[in-house]
């Protein structure tokens, strides 16, 4: 496929997913005003979910791969950076993809609203799935060293420090509990407790791995310019 072409996916997809975030943050918000919640601990509960971080995450580095592509024309490659941020935002939405089908579908999570359908498939199936295909198919991919797999790495693993800091400083909005986190799987205070969340980071953090190895293995073997590793 032409780049030009998939340039125009990347935004169209970048802008997408701008929408389905915007949309479900409104939503949010507009539940919290009606039952007068803190609007602020809301927000900002909101933007601590891995799934809109690493939407937000895409959508921004689309919207730049895709202008990028635009502007250096069908024989130029992507820089290092971008490459690296492609393959952090990849992993981030396949494994966004696969944990909440595998496990979160069909459960409520506390983020202020009800979801909206529509945005909820962009944000946990479309836009993975997109991410997926571009690393197949996009052209011009640049291969990247293996020490990559560390930055990929970076995000999810300060996220899960950062949950796990703010959760129990926190006072749940929505029944007043004395913590809040995302998920429920993070929870120490629900079933299993802390040895149940341990195990599930574990779980994760070697998901993670899996991917973000499948991710730079992938734009190795197509790369159109090489990097010394």
């Amino acid at each position: 496929m032409r780049v030009s072409i998939w340039s125009v996916l990347r935004l169209v997809m970048g802008l997408l997913i701008i929408a389905a975030v915007v949309t479900q943050l409104v939503a949010s918000i507009t539940t919290t005003i009606e039952l007068g919640r803190d609007l602020g601990t809301v927000i900002a509960n909101f933007f601590s979910f891995f799934t809109i971080l690493s939407n937000v995450l895409a959508a921004t580095t689309l919207l730049w791969a895709g202008i990028a592509g635009l502007r250096a024309g069908r024989d130029a490659v992507e820089s290092p950076a971008l490459a690296t941020t492609l393959a952090c935002a990849t992993t981030a939405m396949v494994i966004t993809g696969i944990v909440y089908n595998a496990l979160l579908r069909g459960i409520t999570l506390p983020q202020g609203s009800e979801p909206v359908p529509w945005s909820n498939e962009v944000l946990h199936l479309i836009g993975p799935l997109f991410l997926l295909l571009d690393l197949l198919f996009a052209p011009r991919r640049r291969g990247l060293p293996w020490r990559s797999i560390a930055v990929v790495l970076a995000f999810p693993l300060v996220w899960s420090a950062y949950t796990l800091l703010r959760g129990p400083l926190v006072t749940n909005p929505a029944n007043g509990e004395p913590w809040w986190y995302p998920y429920p799987f993070l929870n120490p205070n629900g079933p299993g407790g802390w040895p149940s969340v341990l195990v599930y980071i574990v779980v994760i953090s070697l998901a993670f791995v899996a991917v973000g190895a499948f991710t730079v293995w992938i734009g190795r073997r197509r790369t159109t310019a090489s990097v010394t590793s």
